[in-house]
């Protein structure tokens, strides 16, 4: 018997819970050094709201601070966020058969996070409503901490120095390491974090989006060449 659509959002809810309490002090963060950017309150709120994305929010706050165009700023959160692509096409085939407006609401919401739960790996049999779960309370959660963050820029003095941007590494280390199941995923991470390490040592511009492209590179070559079979 199939779950009702409020089962499957709960569940949903549920799955995404711990990669959502992670991201509070990226958001809490976030809605700090907004206000530390020149914006205004509903304008740092309102980012959260409408950009929603976290690593492009930061990147973006930190060149608006430093006084970069807005070409450049455009261009910056188009590489960083340009994995999202990669996630629409991996979840294609799940979500094409979607109503329009179900297809508009899920890619708004699609997420590091909420691919790491709705992927096809994880949900062969595709259900519009548990994504929805996850992919909305991770939205409430990311804006609720920014709303936190907003209101302790004005209290807390140096925010940044509490080391709240460790949750950024922590969220994706949290959203990888379970999925390394196979030697070339292994192979694939090793070498993205081998590339970008090399690139900040030799200070190479694009140090993310090499990394991400020659690791993808090498563990679909170590794929093919053995033969590995993909584990479901």
């Amino acid at each position: 018997m199939t779950d009702s659509p409020s089962k499957q959002f709960f569940k949903g809810t549920l799955a995404v819970l711990p990669l959502t309490l992670a991201v509070i002090p990226w958001g809490i963060l976030t809605g700090s050094f907004a206000l530390d950017a020149g914006l205004s309150l509903v304008q740092s709120q309102a980012m959260s709201l409408f950009v929603f994305a976290g690593s492009a929010q930061l990147v973006s706050l930190g060149l608006i601070k430093a006084g970069v165009g807005i070409t450049s700023i455009l261009l910056t959160c188009l590489l960083i966020t340009s994995r999202h692509f990669l996630y629409s096409m991996a979840m294609r085939q799940q979500i094409m058969q979607q109503p329009l407006k179900w297809r508009l609401i899920l890619g708004f919401l699609l997420t590091d996070e909420l691919f790491a739960i709705a992927n096809p790996s994880k949900m062969p049999e595709f259900n519009r409503w548990y994504a929805l779960g996850g992919g909305l309370s991770f939205f409430i959660g990311w804006n609720l901490a920014t709303a936190v963050g907003i209101f302790a820029g004005h209290k807390i003095d140096n925010l940044e120095s509490l080391g709240l941007d460790f949750a950024i590494a922590a969220t994706f280390i949290a959203i990888v390491i379970p999925s390394i199941k196979q030697a070339s995923y292994l192979i694939c991470v090793l070498t993205s974090l081998v590339t970008v390490i090399v690139c900040e040592l030799f200070a190479v511009p694009g140090a993310l989006m090499i990394a991400t492209m020659t690791g993808m590179v090498t563990g679909s070559l170590y794929a093919q060449i053995t033969q590995e079979k993909r584990s479901h």
